[in-house]
C-alpha cells in the first residue's frame, strides 16, 4: 500500500509541477539572463576544451560525462526533496521551466511573422538566426516564412514535447538529461571538420532521445491541425524522406496540418542542400501561416502534457 501512495504521489507531483513550469513559461517565457541551459553550455564548453580529440570515443566520453552530469544533478536534486510534495512539486515546475521553451519559440517566430507582415524582408533576415541556422540572405518573404514554419515544427518537439516524455519517464532526471542531449546536440552535433568524429556520439544520442518526442508532436499535429488525414498522409508519405530520422516526422506532419509544402533548397552557413518536399500537394508557405503554426505549436503543447500525464498515470495503475 505504501508503495502504491508513493507512486500516486509521484505521478501528481508531476501532473502538477509540470502544469506550472508550462505556465511559468508561458507568463515569462526565458529569463533573459543567468539561463541555466547556458550555464550547462558554458559548463559543457568546458568541458570539451578538455576532452576534444578528433576521435569518437572522446566525443562519446564527453556526451556522458555532460548528459549523465545533468542527470545526476537531478536525481540528486529530486532525492533531497522526496520527502515534502510541495518541495518535489516546485523542483518539478522549476525544472520543467528551465528546459522547455515553448513561449520563448513562439515569441520568436511571431517577430519575424510581424517584420514580414510590415513588409520589412530586411528585418526579418535579421531575426531568422534566432530561431534556425539557414543563411536568410538570400531568402525572400516567403522563404524566410518557410524557415520559420520549419523550426517552429522542429522545435515544438525539441524544446517542449520531448522535455515532457523524458519528464514523464524520468520525472526532474529525465527533464534535465533530455534538455543536456539537445544541447550538446546544438553545440557539437554538427558535420563540421572539427565535430564530424567528436560529435557523433552526442548527435546519434540526440537522434535516439527525440525519437519518441517527435513520434507523440507528429501525432498530436495529425489531432490538433484541423487537416488531420492531410497530416497524416503526408507524414506515411514523405517523413522518411527527410535527412533527420525525427525533424522528418515533424515538419511532414506540420505540412499535412497546414495544408503547405515544407522542404525544397536552403542554404546553411554557404552549405546549399536539397532536401525533399514534404507535403507536395500543399501549397507554398505564406507569411501568414507563421501565425497558424505558432497556434499549432500551442495546442500540441497543451495536448503533450496531457498524454504524458495520462500515460504516466495508466503506467502506474498496470
Amino acid at each position: 500500500m505504501f508503495a502504491l501512495r508513493g507512486a500516486a504521489r509521484a505521478e501528481r507531483v508531476f501532473a502538477y509541477g509540470a502544469a506550472t513550469g508550462l505556465l511559468a513559461d508561458l507568463l515569462f517565457g526565458d529569463p533573459r539572463r543567468g539561463h541555466p541551459v547556458a550555464g550547462f553550455g558554458r559548463a559543457a564548453g568546458h568541458v570539451e576544451r578538455l576532452l576534444w580529440r578528433d576521435h569518437r570515443g572522446w566525443g562519446a566520453a564527453h556526451a556522458v560525462f555532460c548528459a549523465g552530469g545533468a542527470a545526476a544533478l537531478g536525481a540528486a536534486a529530486a532525492r533531497t526533496v522526496r520527502r515534502s510534495p510541495a518541495a518535489a512539486v516546485a523542483l518539478t515546475a522549476a525544472a520543467t521551466w528551465a528546459v522547455v521553451g515553448g513561449t520563448s519559440l513562439g515569441r520568436e517566430a511571431r517577430g519575424v511573422g510581424r517584420a514580414l507582415e510590415a513588409g520589412d524582408v530586411e528585418l526579418a533576415r535579421e531575426l531568422l538566426p534566432r530561431l534556425c541556422g539557414r543563411d536568410p540572405q538570400g531568402l525572400d518573404a516567403d522563404g524566410i516564412a518557410r524557415g520559420v514554419v520549419e523550426s517552429v515544427a522542429e522545435n515544438t518537439s525539441d524544446a517542449v514535447v520531448g522535455a515532457l516524455v523524458w519528464g514523464a519517464v524520468g520525472g526532474v532526471p529525465g527533464l534535465l538529461a533530455f534538455r543536456a542531449v539537445n544541447t550538446l546536440d546544438a553545440m557539437v552535433g554538427h558535420k563540421s571538420p572539427r565535430y564530424r568524429r567528436f560529435g557523433w556520439a552526442s548527435a546519434r544520442l540526440d537522434d535516439v532521445a527525440g525519437w519518441p518526442g517527435a513520434r507523440l508532436t507528429a501525432a498530436l499535429a495529425v489531432l490538433a491541425g484541423g487537416r488531420p488525414r492531410a497530416a497524416a498522409r503526408a507524414w506515411r508519405a514523405d517523413a522518411g524522406r527527410h535527412p533527420s530520422p525525427n525533424a522528418g516526422a515533424v515538419e511532414a506532419s506540420f505540412a499535412g496540418a497546414l495544408g503547405v509544402r515544407l522542404g525544397g533548397t536552403l542554404a546553411y552557413a554557404g552549405r546549399v542542400e536539397h532536401r525533399p518536399v514534404l507535403n507536395a500537394a500543399g501549397r507554398a508557405v505564406r507569411v501568414g501561416d507563421v501565425e497558424r503554426a505558432a497556434r499549432l505549436s500551442r495546442r500540441i503543447t497543451a495536448l503533450a502534457w496531457g498524454v504524458c500525464v495520462g500515460g504516466r498515470l495508466l503506467w502506474a495503475r498496470r
